[in-house]
């Protein structure tokens, strides 16, 4: 077996990494069937590292090739099938990362591995019994485990002192594992003190809880099918994979303002758990060089053990002044800015007036849900007498937003309350107002194409203009190997679906790799890449979209595959 690494074109950024082997010669070309890839076990791996993987999934023949969204990760097949040695290089790129593997029939769909800065422990059974635990001997700790059967329950020991929190979180919804996972922890006796099964931003689940007394208790991890089935019991399988993060050092929770300004500094105050009497609560984030197109990013301080994901806004980041309830006492507020403000009780609805001139286009968001927060956020605009323009209860990820545009000049009210009428000092909310900037987006419906010598297939782009974005626009391909040609296609002046057609040539040579498909602005050339919305391609539960939120969310690398020419038979086997 030889590894054969390819260079990337210059209009891919994607690597290549190739397993090649010898096959026996044979009379006629038999068609494999395309590779399917369900997860990769361990799921994380330490930088600078080289680890044995599990493929779980189908492969036949063995081994398939392989394709990394980025350099430094070499997949290296071992004999046995669904065996590969994975090498992390020092210059890989820490975080999440996109795997496809392929063969002449296709490819399979995308799943995640994450490299990472911290070692990575493993699971290690038998540790169904909350009797017989594995023990984690040293915090903090981020393992990789699998629930491999169905029923299985795996189960740790954490000593504590006394006053010490325990912080646990866990990964498996957000890596698209089929399971809805719980964590529930459990005395020396095994009397359960504490459950949870949702962090509020995702449904992968978050535990905080402080010790009364020094001792040893007990961490299980179980979870339940997604999506959801009939028969309700704790589920298990290959492909049911997490992350489990232990802690008991300072844990940052969230910030005062929620958010941070882009091109300025945000002094931030800090709220988490095990934070102690002498910790900093205040830390300044520089913003000062973020990227026009950044709407969020992580925010790492190093005395905490997370990274904590804060929304980025384009004017001052403020703290809601109370009381705000009626027109008269609004809070006034300038566009664009963001407001930090909580429901703090039942009934309670916060307002903020604004200015604005006939036409001007905004956009309205309340983040709450997805920032771990219980509250189920409303908002509305009102107009001065208090006569309600707009309203939205939420959207996918339950927090709500609106598209709204003024329709004369003066004073208007943004209005934020709880569906549910319920409050309280943990219902915070982030509140941005910011004026509409046009712009497109582009979506193909899948991120993987096979196509025929000869043959014609179609690739469906939605473009959808936003915000009054006019600029005449032509659809095209990059990448295409010889044999392969796709004509540009112009864009509708309205939104809406682009049918381009790649044709084939009689003699095309097979071919498999990572394309992009361009959107053009016609006079300026400013290119635009059209994305295959990963969230949207995955299993659905009965919710929109299916799995609304994963480490990695899309891609614009799409694949394509050119199959071999089917063998003709001779004539004199044709008469037999």
């Amino acid at each position: 077996m030889r590894v054969i690494r390819l260079a990337a074109s210059s209009q891919a950024a994607a690597h290549i990494l190739l397993c090649s082997f010898s096959l026996f010669s044979a009379p006629c070309i038999v068609r494999a069937a395309a590779p399917t890839l369900d997860h990769l076990y361990p799921v994380a791996l330490q930088i600078a590292s080289t680890n044995s993987v599990a493929a779980i999934g189908k492969f036949d023949p063995w081994p398939p090739k392989v394709w990394v969204d980025a350099a430094g990760i070499v997949f290296n097949a071992e004999t046995n099938s669904g065996k590969f040695s994975v090498e992390i290089a020092t210059n890989a790129t820490v975080g999440p990362h996109l795997i496809r593997v392929f063969n002449g029939q296709g490819a399979s769909t995308l799943r995640f591995l994450i490299v990472t800065q911290e070692p990575q422990s493993s699971e290690q059974e038998p540790n169904d019994d909350f009797t017989k635990p594995q023990t984690m001997d040293h915090l903090p700790v981020s393992l990789n485990g699998r629930l491999d059967k169905s029923g299985d329950v795996d189960s740790f020991a954490v000593t504590l002192e006394a006053g010490q929190t325990l912080v646990a979180s866990l990964e498996a919804y957000t890596l698209a594992s089929p399971m809805d996972a719980v964590l529930r922890l459990v005395d020396s006796r095994g009397v359960q003190v504490a459950l949870n099964d949702d962090d509020g931003r995702t449904p992968d689940p978050l535990l905080a809880w402080t010790a009364k007394s020094t001792g040893t208790h007990v961490l299980q991890v179980f979870g339940f099918a997604y999506p959801a089935v009939s028969d309700v019991k704790f589920t298990g399988g290959n492909a049911c994979v997490y992350r489990l993060h232990l802690a008991r050092r300072p844990y940052l929770h969230y910030t005062l303002p929620l958010g941070v300004q882009r091109g300025a500094r945000t002094t931030l105050r800090l709220f988490g758990w095990n934070l102690g009497s002498n910790l900093e609560r205040e830390f300044e984030f520089d913003g000062t060089e973020l990227p026009a197109e950044t709407r969020e990013v992580a925010l790492v301080i190093p005395v905490f053990e997370n990274v904590l994901t804060v929304p980025v806004g384009d004017g001052p980041e403020l703290i809601e002044a109370e009381p705000n309830n009626s027109t008269n006492e609004a809070m006034h507020i300038d566009v664009p800015c963001a407001v930090t403000g909580s429901i703090e009780k039942p009934g309670d609805e916060d307002r903020f007036t604004f200015a604005a001139k006939k036409g001007d286009a905004l956009l309205l968001e309340v983040q709450s849900a997805s920032l771990g927060f219980p509250l189920d956020a409303r908002l509305k605009v009102e107009d001065a007498k208090g006569n309600e323009l707009a309203k939205k209860d939420d959207r996918v990820n339950a927090d709500p937003a609106l598209d709204w545009t003024a329709p004369a000049d003066g004073a208007y009210f943004v209005v934020v309350g709880n569906v549910l009428h319920r409050g309280g000092p943990d219902h915070l909310y982030h509140l941005s107002i910011r004026r509409a900037v046009p712009g497109l987006k582009a979506v193909v419906a899948s991120n993987a194409f096979t196509i025929e010598p000869g043959k014609t297939n179609e690739i469906k782009v939605t473009v959808t203009r936003l915000h009054g974005f006019q600029s005449k626009l032509t659809v095209s391909a990059k990448g295409l190997p010889e044999g392969l040609t796709l004509e540009p296609v112009e864009v509708p002046d309205k939104s809406g679906e682009v049918l381009l057609k790649m044709v084939a040539s009689a003699d095309a040579k097979p071919f498999s790799g990572a394309i992009q498909i361009a959107v053009t602005e016609t006079e300026s050339g400013t290119e635009h890449h059209a994305i295959s919305e990963l969230i949207s391609s995955t299993t659905d539960n009965g919710v929109p979209q299916g799995f609304k939120k994963l480490v990695i969310e899309s891609t614009d690398q799409l694949w394509f595959t050119v199959l071999s020419a089917p063998v003709q038979k001779p004539e004199a086997e044709k008469k037999h």
